[in-house]
C-alpha cells in the first residue's frame, strides 16, 4: 500500500485493487486476503473456506466505529448510523429502527435532523456501498478516491491489512483431486462454493491422477461458466442468468501429488 502511494505522488499512478495471497512454507499454507477475492479448499468433497470477503456489509461496524471516532472523516454528509432505508424529511420527530456500531440487531430511535444525512452504508448485498462509491473495504491503494463530486477522502475507511487463515496440510492424506482454488469476486458473483466444487469434480476426473494440465483445466472451465455465452440480451449463463460482468482470474493448485492417490 506505501509503494503504491509513493507510485501515486511519483508517476502519478492512480488506483487500486483487492489482494489474495496464498504462501506454501514449512508444511502450510498461509492464505492472505484484503477485499473481495475468496479462497476455499476442496478435500475429499469437502468445501474448507480459507477467506471472507470484506464489504461494507461485513465490515460495518469497523466502519461505523471508526466514523464515531472521527466524524470529520464524513464531511458533514454522512451519518455514521445504519437505518433499514432512506429517512425523508417529513419522518423527523418519528420513531424508526437504527443500528450502530455496537449492535447487531435493531432498536428504535427518535428521528433528529442528522439522521436525514446520507448514511455511512446504504444498500444490500453486491449493491452495498461505503459513502455511496465502493463496494469493497479493504485493498491496496485508491489514496486518491473521493466520493462523487465532493471533497470527501475515502482511503481513511479502506484497510491494506489482510486476514491470514493457515491450512496444515501434513495434517491430512491428500490425493490428486484435493485443490486449493482461489478466484476473483468475477467468479464468486455468479458461482457459488457448492458450484465450485462440482466443476473441480467434473473436470478432474476427467483427466488421469497424472495429468498436469488438469489444474489447468479446471480454472478455465471455471472462468468460462462464469462469464457465460454472449447472445442478444448479453452474456448468459446456462441457467439463463446474467453472466459476470467483472473481471475473473482463477488459480487450481494441487494438495496432493500423483503418489498420494488412492
Amino acid at each position: 500500500d506505501d509503494q503504491i502511494e509513493r507510485e501515486r505522488a511519483s508517476q502519478h499512478l492512480p488506483g487500486g485493487c483487492c489482494a489474495l495471497a496464498a504462501v506454501y512454507l514449512m508444511g502450510k499454507f498461509y492464505v492472505a486476503n484484503a477485499g473481495d477475492s475468496r479462497a476455499i479448499i476442496i478435500r475429499n468433497g469437502e468445501i474448507i473456506p480459507m477467506s471472507r470477503e470484506f464489504t461494507p456489509e461485513t465490515e460495518r461496524q469497523r466502519l461505523q466505529f471508526l466514523a464515531l471516532l472521527r466524524p470529520e472523516l464524513l464531511g458533514k454528509e454522512f451519518t455514521h448510523l445504519e437505518f433499514p432505508r432512506r429517512i425523508q424529511p417529513k419522518e423527523l420527530g418519528r420513531k424508526m429502527l437504527y443500528r450502530d456500531q455496537n449492535m447487531n440487531g435493531w432498536a428504535y430511535k427518535k428521528i433528529e435532523e442528522d439522521d436525514l444525512k446520507f448514511p455511512l452504508i446504504f444498500g444490500e448485498g453486491k449493491k452495498a456501498r461505503m459513502m455511496a462509491t465502493i463496494g469493497v473495504t479493504r485493498g491496496l491503494g485508491d489514496h486518491d478516491l473521493k466520493v462523487f463530486s465532493s471533497n470527501i477522502h475515502i482511503k481513511p475507511f479502506l484497510s491494506c491489512f489482510p486476514e491470514v487463515r493457515v491450512y496444515d496440510l501434513t495434517q491430512y492424506e491428500h490425493c490428486p483431486d484435493d485443490v486449493l482454488v482461489l478466484g476473483t469476486d468475477g467468479l464468486w458473483d455468479v458461482t457459488n462454493d457448492k458450484e465450485v466444487a462440482a466443476v473441480v469434480m467434473e473436470v478432474l476426473t476427467s483427466y488421469e491422477p497424472n495429468d498436469p494440465c488438469r489444474y489447468t483445466m479446471v480454472a478455465q472451465e471455471l472462468v468460462v461458466r462464469s462469464r457465460g455465452v454472449l447472445k442478444e440480451r448479453g452474456w448468459r449463463l446456462a441457467n439463463d442468468k446474467l453472466g459476470s460482468g467483472d473481471d475473473i482470474s482463477v488459480f487450481v493448485i494441487p494438495l496432493g501429488g500423483p503418489g498420494n492417490y488412492t
